[in-house]
């Protein structure tokens, strides 16, 4: 069994009266975990309030306040590859991951995630991711150390006053040597919920796509997205005919399977570049962790 050290929160979103109770909020909000479950995590002192004091079956459901519980997991898997510190300060930590290691817990995972490796590596338990990437995918994440001023380099993303490039390669031969594109659309939950598709409407996911070398059968691409909705260069890359190797998602979703952990996702953020907002200065990290060119 595998159990987070580290609690989880989730918000209990604005209701009509009568309230439910929370044992039905936490049932309805994760189905996958079932009812009796949560009822055994409560009755085990598992889920807190916001003053960090277990709730009971009697708790009242308090919209826009806060529930945080510890996740468990029967079996987690172990993703055989290491994350690189590349640079910490009293603000920041940036970080390398590995491909099919995620960013944060999820589903079959709880301590292999970036996020807890780091904080057991560092002993620093306050971090917090400021962005995410996938979990198929390799390269930097940017994570805030200093609550104070967390919210100053949060905002960077949220305005996309952050440079982000990725490198990533496709197996669809290309008809010429270079090229450009800027892809434009909007981007919404598909079916199965966590594939992505794009819809009419008003835009929310722009790229700027960039063929830079061609070997083979292999075309190399720098990919510059301007806005982070998920799975976005995935999606873009595939809608113009390159899909990116061994994608599992795009642009036909492959049957479910272990991972193939010699055959990642050949898809890498390599650069972050953005002006620091304590101290004004121009910031640049890069990853060299490299694709199957």
């Amino acid at each position: 069994m595998g159990i987070s050290k580290h609690p989880s929160v989730v918000t209990m979103p604005k209701a009509e009266r009568p309230y439910p109770s929370i044992l039905a909020f936490l049932s309805r909000r994760f189905p996958a975990i079932s009812r009796e479950t949560w009822e055994k995590r409560i009755f085990e002192g598992k889920v807190l309030d916001e003053k960090a004091q277990q709730i009971s079956l009697d708790t009242e459901y308090a919209p826009l306040e806060r529930i945080y519980y510890f996740r468990e997991v029967a079996t987690e898997p172990y993703i055989p590859f290491t994350e690189e510190i590349l640079h910490l300060d009293d603000e920041i930590l940036v970080a390398c991951k590995p491909h099919f290691l995620p960013v944060t817990p999820g589903g079959r995972y709880v301590d292999e995630c970036l996020l807890n490796r780091l904080r057991n590596r560092t002993g620093i338990w306050d971090l917090a991711p400021l962005h995410r990437i996938d979990r198929e995918t390799a390269g930097l994440v940017l994570f805030s150390v200093n609550k104070k001023s967390r919210g100053l380099y949060g905002k960077l993303f949220m305005d996309g006053d952050v440079e982000k490039t990725y490198q990533a390669l496709s197996a669809c031969q290309p008809f010429q040597e270079t090229a450009s594109w800027d892809v434009v659309n909007r981007i919404e939950r598909g079916e199965p919920w966590f594939r992505m598709k794009a819809v009419p409407g008003r835009v929310n996911a722009r790229s700027a796509i960039h063929l830079v070398e061609v070997k083979g059968a292999m075309a190399r691409f720098v990919l510059q997205p301007r806005t982070g909705k998920t799975h976005q260069l995935r999606l873009h890359m595939s809608s113009l005919g390159f899909g990116i190797l061994n994608d599992r998602y795009y642009p036909e979703l492959q049957a479910e399977c272990e991972d193939d952990f010699h055959a990642p996702l050949q898809l890498v953020a390599q650069r972050l570049r953005f002006r620091d907002p304590v101290n004004g200065r121009m910031r640049e990290f890069a990853s060299e962790r490299p694709l199957l060119w």
